[in-house]
């Protein structure tokens, strides 16, 4: 296994990191903040370590990429990161457990914090926080469209065809296709920071939160998240660009190239954009009936908050969770659901879903017809025989460690709704969970350390589709 090749990858990403902490430092500057010291510091510490591993694992020769080396590079990548990445929120006076909390939430996407009072800290902390975000919300790209495939995980290889294969394939090398990626990443978040911009926030806050969005991540610069603006047309706007996140990346590239059709074309679009509108107006109709709100402010409020869980940005306009039993239950749900592969969303995903419902459709018609030959597609093209068993050991996967997480929090004398909740919306990378503790309207920060550090690797195992972390853990991974 090419051990000292991934750790010289390590090195680069933590000496990246540290060049990235200088932005914050220059915000902090800027704007006359002494907390520019700690990000100088922080910088400074990741680029000497990431700098003398660089050193000493480089070795001159260009290496091909093995399945195994995949699976411990990708592993280990959001293993280490948060480690170093978590320096700068040591400054806050978090303890170290609390740090990486919220570092791993953050490369992760994931949206759950443990810092109060957001709109009194200098920005060049909440623009770390967004950073992290926009920095893990690209690594999930290049992981989703370039590795999982690769890799044959949670049925990720039936989007082989999209990244690699030589008779439909967005581009022939992999470089390109990530580098495209790059500049669709780009272009939207530079739109969506312009428009939130003109639509009334700060610069700054435009910046925070159209990283955010893109990524759908969910950091806001305010405790109150997007309820802080009080602005439908802004709530409409990250409504579109959340869900711009939450799809498939290769469809714009596709679409760039004179594919005009390719993001109606594509099944998971299809469904994704169904389930936002019907959930969205069911809720809609049945909020503005049950707590007297107008249709038109009940339509922003539930495609704005449906948009958000469903996409797993976890931003929030209101507490949710006071609209009353049926909506908890409701957000509940759509916690699992996600948004494309292929996109920078967490949770199940639609595709899973589409291929879980044609193989119980499939089962159902073989009781009576044993032998009957029922075949099932994605896409327009015929769905392979691993791709449904991948799918289905996902699944299970999915909801065992969901179960296992829940009850080792509630050992560490959390109730059972902020256990099962917590766990959910770390390992689905939502953010928000349900109750009072960990609710849109709560925060993270009450519960043990040993909680925040388990949801913190539950967190990465959702974001990393659970098999990447665990194949590690394989003795034969190792011997074999």
């Amino acid at each position: 296994m090419q051990v000292k090749f991934v750790f010289h990858i390590l090195s680069m990403v933590i000496f990246g990191t540290a060049i990235t902490a200088i932005l914050p430092l220059l915000a902090d500057a800027i704007s006359g903040q002494h907390e520019w010291v700690v990000f100088a510091v922080s910088a400074a510490a990741m680029g000497f370590f990431g700098g003398a591993c660089l050193l000493a694992t480089h070795d001159g020769r260009s290496k091909g990429i093995s399945l195994r080396t995949a699976f411990l590079l990708t592993g280990l990548s959001w293993l280490v990161l948060p480690l170093f990445a978590a320096l700068p929120f040591l400054d806050l006076g978090l303890s170290y457990a609390d740090a990486i909390f919220e570092a791993t939430s953050g490369i992760t996407t994931t949206g759950s914090t443990v810092i109060k009072g957001l709109d009194e800290l200098p920005p060049g902390i909440l623009l770390w926080r967004s950073i992290l975000q926009w920095i893990g919300g690209i690594g999930i790209l290049v992981m989703a469209v370039v590795l999982l495939p690769f890799m044959r995980i949670g049925g990720a290889q039936l989007f082989r065809t999209e990244s690699s294969d030589t008779s439909e394939k967005v581009e022939p090398r992999w470089s390109i296709l990530m580098s495209n990626i790059l500049l669709v990443y780009l272009f939207l978040t530079v739109l969506c920071g312009i428009i939130f911009w003109l639509l009334g926030m700060t610069a700054f806050d435009a910046i925070c939160h159209a990283m955010a969005t893109i990524s759908t991540g969910g950091y806001s610069t305010h405790d109150a998240s997007f309820g802080f603006f009080d602005s439908n047309a802004l709530q409409w706007t990250a409504t579109i660009f959340m869900l711009s996140g939450a799809v498939p990346f290769y469809v714009y590239i596709k679409a760039a190239r004179g594919n005009t059709k390719a993001l109606i074309s594509d099944s998971q679009v299809r469904v994704l954009v169904l389930l936002l509108v019907v959930v969205s107006v069911a809720m809609a109709v049945w909020l503005s009936r049950h707590n007297h709100v107008s249709f038109g402010d009940a339509l922003t409020l539930t495609f704005f908050n449906v948009t958000s869980v469903v996409t797993t940005t976890g931003f929030a306009s209101v507490d949710y969770t006071l609209w009353g039993t049926g909506a908890v239950g409701a957000f509940l749900i759509l916690t699992f659901v996600g948004g494309c592969s292929g996109s920078t969303s967490g949770a199940i995903k639609i595709y899973r879903f589409q291929v879980l419902a044609q193989v119980i459709s499939a089962h159902i018609k073989r009781l009576t017809s044993p032998h009957r030959v029922v075949p099932t597609h994605f896409n327009g093209r015929p769905l392979p025989d691993d791709v449904a068993i991948s799918v289905l050991a996902f699944l299970t996967m999915f909801v065992a460690t969901i179960a296992l997480c829940t009850v080792a929090l509630t050992f560490m004398d959390l109730d059972l709704i902020t256990a099962y909740s917590a766990s959910v919306t770390a390992i689905t990378n939502v953010g928000p969970g349900l109750g009072p503790v960990v609710g849109p309207a709560g925060n993270f920060s009450s519960l043990p350390d040993g909680a925040k550090l388990l949801l913190a690797f539950a967190m990465i195992l959702g974001r990393l589709e659970i098999f990447t972390i665990l194949v590690i853990f394989d003795r034969g991974f190792w011997t074999d």
